[in-house]
């Protein structure tokens, strides 16, 4: 699951990295994104030219939905299932995208109490989420969801999901929509799963109300596994 995670970088950063078009509204740094957050996501443009970095609410709701409210449910999307459901398959089929994060968060229950992991790159470069987005509404609201899939390795200490993450040799493939899903739904491969670290932060990132990078810090003491 990917239920928290982190994204802080600028549009002119994230447009870079991504060599998309800059069209989204500048939105704050944020080390907690919660469900129905704002958030910048690259997709590819109407005309399929270019792509283009926009903002879009996190929780998908089809154009069929009664309102913005289902969205908070839909925040993630499972990889085995993602293009057979009704609420997802029109935007796996033709509305792909990638979510920039720095990280994500999950917990693991010590006894009565939980440990709050943050995991990110050891080098420190975005991560590209796999996502899907449909706009909503006369208003054409843009929403989006992140797809997971089965963790591996040593991801499984923490949680038995993970954000399926996609390299960068998958990206426009991916944005392209079509075609046979099933390579572009595969995990990363050892390599790509061993430059994702796993680290101990504090219990401040469980409340939503909490944002900055000090929700990064190691706790003061902190048993790993």
């Amino acid at each position: 699951m990917c239920g928290r995670y982190a994204t802080t970088r600028s549009n002119a950063d994230l447009s870079q990295f991504f060599e998309a078009a800059d069209v989204a509204e500048e939105l704050s740094p944020s080390w907690n994104v919660a469900p129905t957050d704002p958030v910048p996501l690259i997709r590819e443009s109407v005309t399929h030219a270019a792509r283009v970095l926009d903002t879009a609410r996190w929780g998908l709701v089809p154009s069929w939905a009664a309102d913005l409210r289902q969205g908070a449910r839909m925040i993630n999307a499972r990889a085995e299932t993602v293009a057979g459901l009704k609420a997802f398959a029109p935007s796996f089929a033709r509305r792909r995208c990638l979510v920039p994060a720095d990280g994500w968060f999950e917990w693991v229950r010590d006894g009565k109490q939980k440990q709050a992991f943050y995991l990110t790159p050891a080098d420190g470069t975005p991560l590209a989420l796999a996502g899907i987005w449909s706009a909503w509404g006369k208003e054409s609201v843009l929403t989006c969801s992140v797809i997971t899939t089965a963790a591996l390795g040593e991801l499984t200490r923490v949680h038995d999901r993970m954000p399926l993450i996609l390299p960068r040799e998958r990206w426009s493939a991916w944005l392209a929509g079509g075609g046979d899903p099933e390579p572009l739904l595969r995990p990363l491969d050892e390599a790509g799963l061993a430059s994702i670290v796993i680290r101990p932060v504090g219990p401040a990132v469980g409340n939503v109300r909490n944002n900055g990078p000090e929700l990064l810090n190691p706790p003061p003491k902190v048993t790993l596994f």
